[in-house]
């Protein structure tokens, strides 16, 4: 990669933060947990946040001194790489501010990556206005756009639970909505589904990936051997349309050894975990995969980090026209 790509790249960070922050803590399906609850459960790690002075120990502060520190490391090699900064906004802050994908957001930027954390009992659905803006963005050959989902865990809660054997996940955390709204009102629908455990190798590293070398017009995985180790990653399911728009561009081992999942009762020990449109689809480019393919806190990063020098530098194409 050349000492600057000249990329201009955004993140949008689609939840509502206010209605996360004030999720009632007496509910744990399907909310983040507070700052105080992280400290306690992954005790001794995260003692440099006990203070309370200076660290909100609500679900506000998880926010930012634990889940968005988690992107740090991506958006500070992309501002590196770029030569220019990183164009980071949340969808709707804590003061109720609402800042939607629009032209004005869109504009100037040739790379997109939208972090769907967004608890989807939230209901953060794409506007029309919304797509609108998007399939513009995408009518430019090398644009990119990456939506990024999380998990699913809840159709079976305790044998999920056990299965992924993270103890700060509750019965029931279901996260995407957004990633989905888009997704289908682009015509590609995908279901991000479950929270699966990815396979380590005996010296504790993540499973090589297994990619489809071919498809891969972009070079994104080239040099890239694995992804991470989150416990709990989803299956990113085509559904109706999707099937002949987007193509499976690498998959994910899961664990044999941990305890049985639904996913895995007849055999299946594979999970979709990265998605490309199809040559045509789009003038431009759409990638799916898990956001914590941009986290830096799941193992990993010598690979994902050339998955990111991969993706800023990707080549350049001529450039018919900006959106709007």
């Amino acid at each position: 990669m050349p000492m600057t790509t000249g990329r201009r790249v955004g993140v949008y960070y689609s939840w509502d933060r206010l209605q996360e922050i004030t999720s009632p803590l007496r509910v744990i399906e399907n909310r983040f947990p507070a700052l105080f609850e992280t400290r306690r459960m992954l005790y001794p790690a995260h003692t440099d946040l006990a203070d309370d002075q200076r660290y909100d120990q609500g679900i506000s502060g998880f926010l930012d001194h634990i889940l968005r520190r988690n992107f740090d490391r991506f958006c500070e090699t992309a501002r590196a790489a770029s030569g220019s900064p990183v164009i980071e906004t949340e969808r709707v802050s804590d003061d109720g501010t609402f800042v939607a994908i629009d032209d004005d957001f869109v504009t100037g930027l040739d790379t997109l990556i939208v972090i769907s954390f967004d608890s989807r009992r939230t209901a953060q659905n794409v506007q029309q206005g919304e797509l609108s803006s998007l399939r513009r963005f995408l009518d430019v050959p090398g644009n990119l756009l990456v939506v990024a989902p999380h998990h699913d865990i809840g159709d079976v809660p305790e044998v999920e639970f056990r299965h992924h054997g993270d103890k700060t996940i509750p019965p029931e955390q279901r996260f995407g909505g957004f990633a989905r709204s888009v997704l289908a009102g682009l015509d590609v629908p995908v279901q991000n589904r479950f929270g699966l455990r990815p396979a380590q190798t005996t010296t504790g590293s993540p499973e090589p990936i297994i990619t489809e070398t071919a498809l891969d017009r972009l070079g994104l995985l080239d040099g890239v051997q694995t992804f991470n180790l989150h416990p709990h990653l989803p299956h990113l399911e085509r559904v109706e349309q999707a099937v002949g728009k987007l193509e499976v561009l690498a998959r994910q081992r899961i664990d044999r050894q941990a305890p049985p999942h639904p996913f895995t009762e007849h055999g299946q020990w594979t999970f979709d975990a990265l998605l490309q449109s199809r040559p045509g689809v789009f003038a431009g480019d759409l990638i799916v995969g898990d956001a914590t393919l941009f986290s830096s806190t799941a193992g990993g990063m010598d690979s994902l980090q050339r998955l990111w020098a991969n993706l800023l530098g990707r080549p350049y194409l001529p450039r018919r026209s900006e959106p709007g």
